[in-house]
């Protein structure tokens, strides 16, 4: 005898069959009974919750011959027809197929006609939004008032697609998932049926496993049944759909409070030598420290997910983490993600993700954790070190920060206003310059004709065609831009706009831009940029001063003393007056 599917052996038959949507089953027997039934129904949701199966419990109780009956007898000629598909007055199209206006303007025409076989025309049209936009302006007046011996049923997984119009005409029932709860009882019951026997871990990891569509649900049963001869173990169901015990996830949860590299890696390894995929891995480990966070901040989080098997272990592990980790490591796993979707190489990527993780108990209070208890224990006299230590670097930070944020221009204007440098260099145009200067910028422009920025400059068109093939977008802002010159490991592009300038400095855009010159012209080189006026501007000045060899040759200072060099304007301006010694 020829195997049937278990979702097309076990598709109910009657309303009472149907698995968790009884708001709907209700609403429809009652209209049954009271005789209050729609020209037009609307059945949307996700997949495998019994949208088709219910408009075909609805054409046959509306036309049983011991009808019309909340529940259909399946008994009488009628009923078994329809079930068979052999009866011409309940029609199922599918619309993905029979999409077009000349369709719909068919079925137009023939809806006028009085049924054959049975009391009522039913039209079932599966996955309606399917339809273009012409079938629909065709359907619709139809739709609004068919002929009294007509029903219309229409099915779709995503009603947001279907016109407004469409939606008025209909009475519209929202198919929700199948809960965890029900889908297992319906599993065990379809399991004893069929003389299957199965681990209760095993049919509620199948319940999960079909994100609340029962046909799902019953596929996966039938394919690790065939797989397994009959007996469904839990390993077997991991095994066969390539899922990962919570335990692993608690090992690889374990490794990361430890901050164990080595062990991570090993993990790592040791899943994809399973067969696991990285994308697959990490989207279980998302849903693992999603529920982690929800157990620790919500109290009875266990009823608010449906994949905690052993909430103790939960809870444990949950309190080794405090909800500042527990948010960054689910930001940081989402971000990966997001970004796996797009990579050649998604397990390095999963790698990458999980060792910058292993940081986060070092660089933050780790809560409850052991080392938390260990870190707070310390003396207040370090604290009060470590207190002094931290204020003198914000200090010297503020410092280095003003001092580039000047540039040499900035340096100038300081000593120029302590009488120390001469007017021509205080007076540069760059100094009012509101756009942040490199620091360094005579030396660039003393390199502006050197070799290696030829060596550059002749390779620039494969730099943006690199860019460009990377990411395009990129690219768009980045070829504003014009290389002007280049110092030691660092590449100078000045821009026309201020707008591109910001956009092309962004950390992720400049990093991907350096990864595409480091390739193109052989070695590590840094992106600086500047506005290309004040560029202009900083020739113009240089030009304007007496030629130099190199720029860091020493020149005689005027008779007083009172002349000093760009090197010695920035030493004061880093590090204050009273910690330099300028000696002639």
């Amino acid at each position: 005898m020829e195997h049937i599917a278990l979702y097309r052996a076990w598709r109910p038959q009657s309303f009472q069959d149907m698995v968790g949507q009884q708001h709907i089953i209700r609403t429809l027997q009652n209209a049954i009974r009271e005789q209050r039934l729609s020209h037009a129904y609307l059945f949307s949701g996700p997949r495998g919750t019994g949208k088709t199966s219910a408009a075909k419990i609805l054409a046959k109780a509306v036309n049983c011959e011991k009808g019309p009956a909340p529940e259909p007898c399946n008994e009488c000629d009628a009923c078994r027809r329809i079930t068979a598909g052999a009866v011409m007055d309940v029609l199922e199209i599918d619309a993905a197929s029979n999409r077009g206006v000349e369709e719909i303007r068919d079925l137009r025409e023939k809806v006028k006609y009085a049924p054959t076989e049975v009391r009522q025309k039913v039209y079932i049209i599966d996955e309606v939004h399917m339809l273009t936009t012409e079938a629909f302006n065709a359907l619709l007046k139809t739709l609004e008032e068919p002929p009294p011996h007509v029903m219309f049923i229409l099915a779709t997984t995503e009603p947001h697609r279907l016109p407004a119009t469409v939606i008025s005409r209909c009475q519209r029932f929202d198919f929700r998932r199948v809960s965890l709860e029900e889908q297992s009882e319906r599993l065990k019951l379809i399991c004893e049926q069929e003389g299957i026997t199965a681990e209760d871990e095993a049919i509620q990891y199948i319940a999960r496993l079909s994100d609340g569509g029962m046909r799902d649900a019953l596929s996966i049963l039938d394919q690790i049944a065939s797989f397994s001869d009959g007996h469904v173990s839990y390993k077997q169901a991991l095994d066969m759909t390539g899922g990962i015990p919570s335990k692993q996830f608690a090992e690889i949860a374990k490794t990361l409070i430890e901050g164990d590299v080595g062990g991570m890696l090993q993990l790592i390894e040791g899943l994809m030598q399973e067969g696991k995929s990285a994308d697959k891995c990490m989207e279980n480990l998302l849903y693992y420290f999603r529920d982690l966070l929800m157990i620790k901040m919500v109290p009875n989080a266990d009823k608010m997910t449906e994949r905690v098997l052993d909430l103790q272990e939960f809870k444990e592990m949950a309190e080794a983490f405090t909800r500042p980790q527990l948010f960054r490591i689910i930001d940081t796993l989402n971000h990966y993600q997001t970004e796996m979707k797009y990579a050649l190489q998604p397990q390095t990527l999963f790698e990458v993700a999980l060792l910058k993780l292993c940081s986060i108990p070092q660089t933050e209070d780790a809560g409850n954790a052991p080392a938390a208890s260990a870190a707070s224990a310390s003396s207040p006299a370090d604290s009060s070190e470590i207190g002094q230590l931290r204020r003198q670097l914000a200090e010297l930070e503020k410092k280095l920060e003003r001092a580039m944020q000047g540039g040499l221009a900035g340096s100038g204007q300081d000593a120029g206003n302590r009488g120390s440098r001469p007017a021509s260099r205080t007076a540069a145009p760059r100094v009012a310059s509101k756009a942040k200067l490199p620091s360094g910028l005579d030396r660039y422009v003393a390199q502006r004709s050197s070799p290696e920025f030829m060596a550059v400059q002749s390779k620039w068109n494969q730099v943006l065609q690199g860019v460009k093939d990377e990411k395009i977008t990129i690219h768009a802002w980045f070829v504003n831009g014009e290389p002007v010159s280049v110092l030691e490991d660092a590449v100078l592009v000045a821009f026309k706009n201020d707008i591109h300038r910001e956009t092309t400095e962004k950390p992720a855009n400049k990093q991907l831009i350096e990864m595409v010159m480091e390739r193109v012209l052989g070695s590590p080189y840094r992106l600086v940029t500047m506005m290309l006026k004040d560029w202009n501007d900083s020739i113009e000045g240089a030009s304007a001063e007496p030629s130099k060899e190199e720029p860091f040759q020493l020149e005689p200072g005027s008779e007083d003393g009172g002349d000093k060099e760009p090197w010695v304007d920035e030493a004061l301006n880093i590090f204050g007056e009273d910690l330099v010694i300028v000696k002639e």
